[in-house]
């Protein structure tokens, strides 16, 4: 089957309405990309460290020969995990934990460094089509999962004041007695738990606002003298680094997400969901099992009762792409469909 024989997004929707059928939104970095390609691509993000002045990761990109992180992330694992077989050097084994820490590092520099300066650099016109896109979810009863780390799906929902977007962080009273005065109340940072009872937009691989301090997860945001993204800047000065998931294997995505609760909690959200699952720019490569694993689980959840997840739909953008999907159909424990993805214009 060709592409331009796929259902379109309206299709998917269509069916799914007419079905009375629960839908659910998982965004991968095609998202960011349709929005603009410039700076949200992997080789965007690699050829801003490349121009970088660290040696050790340019010899890196170099030796390794491809602009997939998670490649090199993997090829930096196997070899340190062969070094600590067959070397006593502990200086190399040493090295080698660095320059995965290194690179880390330095694709969250970038990421934020490419990054739009601030929510208005999106025209109105994108952020509002974007937000219409979003709202036929979470309007709806649906979740959002994410596993973007930038802040575009932060800032389309801020900016049109979703009342349906809820991403589990709230403020704390500090002083609590009865007799401080209104006025003199004082409110913690924002922290993640108050509402993820209710929450429904969720990072599965964290995101530039999102830091653990060790005690809470907090989320940092605009205030009258700053933008957001030099809030993050700051807190990134300061040795601060945000929730990324920037792990190469699928399992070592999943061990990182198990030991943090936040990224804990929207993982499983995304194994108990019910009814039918859409993507967008989402590819299920060979590094993200971890995420069919949890859309199985999901499809096992209640069984007996029948209420479970059914179905998913994956946006395709190629013929290429559709024969991924379409090898990969008998990993997945629920009725699969590729649609078109270049019908869902979300952003124009």
């Amino acid at each position: 089957m060709e592409i331009d024989k796929l259902w379109s997004f309206s299709d998917v929707v269509t069916y799914l309405e007419k079905n009375g059928r629960q839908k659910h939104l998982l965004l991968g970095n095609g998202f960011s990309m349709a929005y603009d390609t410039k700076i949200f691509s992997y080789n965007a993000l690699s050829d801003f460290i490349e121009k970088t002045d660290n040696q050790l990761l340019k010899k890196l990109f170099s030796a390794v020969n491809t602009k997939n992180f998670e490649q090199i992330m993997q090829q930096l694992d196997n070899f340190c995990e062969i070094a600590q077989i067959f070397s006593t050097d502990t200086e190399l084994v040493k090295k080698i934990k660095d320059a995965g820490l290194t690179l880390k590092s330095s694709l969250i520099e970038a990421v934020k460094e490419l990054h739009p300066e601030h929510v208005f650099v999106i025209p109105e016109v994108n952020s509002k089509k974007c937000s219409l896109f979003l709202e036929g979810f979470l309007s709806k009863g649906g979740k959002i999962f994410s596993t973007n780390y930038d802040l575009l799906l932060y800032w389309v929902l801020m900016r049109n004041n979703s009342k349906f977007a809820i991403d589990g962080f709230g403020r704390d009273l500090e002083n609590p007695e009865d007799f401080v005065k209104e006025d003199n109340l004082e409110f913690s940072e924002l922290r993640w738990g108050k509402y993820k009872e209710e929450q429904t937009v969720h990072h599965l691989h964290g995101a530039l606002p999102i830091f653990d301090t060790g005690l809470e997860i907090v989320k940092e945001e605009y205030d009258t003298r700053n933008y957001l993204l030099e809030k993050i800047k700051q807190r990134m000065e300061n040795k601060d680094y945000p929730i990324f998931v920037t792990a190469g294997n699928a399992k070592e995505k999943l061990n990182h997400i198990m030991h943090n609760k936040y990224l804990s909690f929207c993982y499983d959200e995304l194994t108990a969901i019910k009814g039918s699952l859409i993507t967008f720019g989402f590819n299920f490569g060979e590094y993200d099992s971890h995420i069919i694993d949890a859309i199985n689980k999901a499809a096992h959840y209640g069984k007996k009762s029948g209420d479970k997840l059914f179905s998913t739909y994956i946006g395709v953008y190629s013929d290429k792409d559709l024969g991924h999907i379409e090898s990969i159909k008998g990993k997945f424990k629920c009725k699969v469909t590729a649609y078109n993805a270049r019908t869902a214009e979300i952003w124009r």
